[in-house]
């Protein structure tokens, strides 16, 4: 019988593109995530993926097993949800970031609300530095965004790289001062951009202030001025901003989800776990 772990850190490597992120997102280490290809390549006695120095392609049998593999996890999912249906009732309230207001999550979380009729999901949508408070308020029973560089705490859902966002189309000189494109405070973005810039001794200036992620898209888009943005929210037109254009390094982003201590432990646990169930299959965070 195929070991269901092997399966997911099979398909985790391939939905990935490598075995560095197929950890982070499975929360393992890399060395596991390769122990756990090697036994599954054993078992099978075939070999799964094709390794070259800059890349990882599947092998005709890896091909042939990625289909059944995705499929052995999903009735898995299915049988998990089926027997672990809970009677929930009452209202949960969830502060999530532009980076999660998407078909992905509101998919993730409507789905938990059709298998638990008599809980009402309520959605705010703001920045994380205004939504955790929130959360301490007793305002909100769980809020899942990105931060910087804090001791906040929560369940890392995973981390990648926060760079400087241009135009593709940008000079090859930037301007000084430095225009931006900003979320106002509170934002983890911003007060590591400015904080980098301050400690480099780089002039900067605030060009335009944004309230959603497709504003600050369009600035950086028309040249307006450059952001702090994941690497993942980059689309086509705007780049990083190369190293050589001696900008100074920022923190990565870590996506997490917080949980308020006031919140139903039990319906908590099963949202917290719904949710990193669809971290675990998908990207829950798209570009403005």
């Amino acid at each position: 019988m195929l070991d269901p772990l092997l399966l997911r850190s099979f398909v985790a490597i391939v939905d990935e593109g490598g075995f560095g992120k197929a950890a982070s997102r499975l929360h393992l280490t890399q060395s596991a995530i390769s122990g756990h290809l090697r036994r599954l390549e054993t078992q099978l006695g075939k070999p799964l993926l094709a390794r070259t120095t800059r890349s990882l392609e599947l092998t005709p049998d890896g091909e042939r097993l990625i289909t059944y593999a995705r499929a052995i996890l999903a009735l898995g999912r299915d049988a998990l949800a089926e027997f672990t249906r809970t009677p929930f009732r009452g209202r949960v309230r969830i502060g999530l970031s532009e980076d999660f207001a998407n078909v992905a999550m509101l998919g993730v979380l409507h789905r938990f609300a059709a298998r638990h009729e008599t809980v009402e999901i309520e959605i705010q949508v703001g920045i994380p530095g205004a939504l955790l408070p929130m959360m301490k308020r007793g305002e909100l029973e769980m809020v899942i965004g990105a931060h910087c560089e804090t001791q906040e705490g929560g369940r890392m859902l995973w981390r990648e790289p926060l760079v400087w966002a241009c135009s593709a189309q940008a000079g090859v000189t930037l301007p000084r001062p430095l225009p931006l494109a900003l979320f106002p405070e509170p934002c983890p973005y911003r007060e590591a951009a400015l904080a980098r810039l301050a400690q480099a001794g780089i002039a900067a200036r605030i060009a335009m202030a944004c309230s959603s992620n497709a504003s600050l898209a369009a600035a950086v888009l028309a040249g307006l001025a450059v952001a702090p943005m994941a690497a993942s929210q980059l689309v086509p037109g705007i780049v990083a901003v190369p190293a050589e254009r001696g900008l100074p390094a920022l923190p990565d982003a870590e996506f997490s989800l917080f949980m308020s201590r006031r919140a139903d432990p039990a319906l908590g646990q099963a949202l917290t776990a719904a949710v990193l169930e669809g971290a675990a299959t998908r990207p829950l965070h798209s570009p403005a």
